[in-house]
């Protein structure tokens, strides 16, 4: 009669479920995330999206007024486009490469129209407003006050401009909401002509879903109304003028949402790994498929390394087990059980008539040559166990 050690699909099901589960509740996790991203994210600072973060209702508002917008995708457009009537929004700066940026600037500069620069951050404002550091925001107050001379900072009162934060050299700049004593809105002039650039720390003030707050309107049609032509500029990384992008570190080509994704992953596995590692109650014995008996497994254990010439293995095994049942017969402690200083003295002490020498090579001494030599060895251990416990 056998005895079968296969699982059944009951105690498979039993033993994986958990795994299952987590794997089924992670999946769910990333169908979700994705839709609220797909409802929330698609269209952002688009003037053609009507979703909360698009911002048609800014187009269509200037477009009562007589400012006609234009979007573009690509910098040879937003190039073509600027001019001295002509206010060019760059609605994600940080996403063009600095040849892009150097490009941009060098069209925008002498042009004599508005630039306005949404959120840049360090890798744009070098290049696109010279002069100009960026720190990232260090509070979550995003309605703050114009505290400034600007005229449409004034107009428009209280504005939710609060994100990055800007600090300039030049004396002739309108540094306006400022946050902890730095700028979210700084208007630069330009160095001849009528020309400026804007930076806006926050997105929000062209935001369908955040523009009837505070005077963000005012401000946002003020920003971009100044001049009779809007050209609305989404970098697209499809863009063919972004030849430097193989530039940009590795951190710069991930996608965004990259590091909190990372770190999602790092807490699941921590949890998969206190799941798996902890054990919960004290230990549930299990009823073997076979039962081995010990003769055979020590058999068994003896043949394994008889095939494997491992003499010197299986002398270690049996002189370490010698020594273990020894230690407590001669009174030595169990951690000195295998230290030769401790256990030889005793055991000469029992046996004076055995000689330490003799003792240290039965014990401690080197493996045997072959098998009769190893078969000897045995014999001399069982001996003198059998010696000590007569004595």
């Amino acid at each position: 009669m056998t005895t079968s050690s296969a699982l059944t699909a009951r105690q498979i099901w039993t033993r994986n479920r958990g795994i299952a589960l987590a794997i089924v509740l992670l999946l769910v996790g990333a169908a979700v995330i994705a839709v609220i991203r797909s409802q929330t994210k698609h269209g952002n600072l688009d003037p053609r999206s009507a979703d909360p973060r698009g911002s048609r209702a800014v187009a269509e508002l200037l477009a009562d007024r007589g400012v006609t917008t234009r979007l573009v995708t690509t910098l040879d457009a937003a190039r073509e486009a600027v001019g001295p009537d002509t206010t060019l929004l760059v609605a994600v700066p940080d996403l063009l490469t600095h040849r892009q940026q150097t490009e941009l600037a060098r069209a925008t500069a002498p042009s004599g129209g508005r630039t306005v620069l949404v959120a840049p951050g360090d890798w744009s404002v070098g290049r696109l407003a010279p002069g100009v550091t960026a720190s990232p925001a260090t509070t979550l107050e995003t309605t703050l006050d114009p505290d400034c001379a600007l005229p449409e900072a004034r107009r428009a009162a209280s504005a939710e401009t609060g994100g990055i934060r800007y600090r300039t050299t030049a004396d002739d700049a309108d540094a306006c909401y400022p946050s902890e004593q730095r700028a979210t809105l700084l208007r630069l002039p330009a160095a001849s002509g009528t020309g400026d650039t804007v930076l806006l720390g926050a997105p929000d003030i062209l935001l369908n879903d955040r523009l009837d707050q505070q005077g963000n309107a005012s401000l946002a049609l003020q920003l971009l109304g100044s001049r009779p032509h809007l050209v609305w500029y989404l970098p697209s990384p499809a863009d063919s003028s972004a030849a430097d992008a193989g530039r940009r570190s590795l951190f710069d080509l991930l996608p965004p949402g990259w590091l909190w994704g990372t770190l999602q992953l790092f807490v699941a596995a921590l949890l998969a790994a206190f799941w798996r590692g902890r054990r919960f109650g004290p230990l549930v014995p299990e009823r073997l498929p076979v039962v081995i008996r010990a003769s055979e497994t020590t058999e068994g254990r003896a043949r394994l390394y008889r095939k494997a010439d491992a003499r010197d293995r299986a002398s270690a095994v049996l002189r370490s087990t010698a020594r273990t049942r020894l230690a407590p017969l001669l009174g030595v402690p169990a951690a000195q059980a295998h230290t030769p200083e401790a256990l030889l003295p005793a055991l000469s002490t029992r046996l004076p008539d055995s000689g330490e020498q003799a003792l240290r090579s039965l014990l401690f001494g080197e493996p045997p040559r072959d098998d009769a030599a190893l078969i000897a060895l045995t014999d001399r251990l069982d001996a003198l166990e059998r010696e000590v416990r007569r004595s």
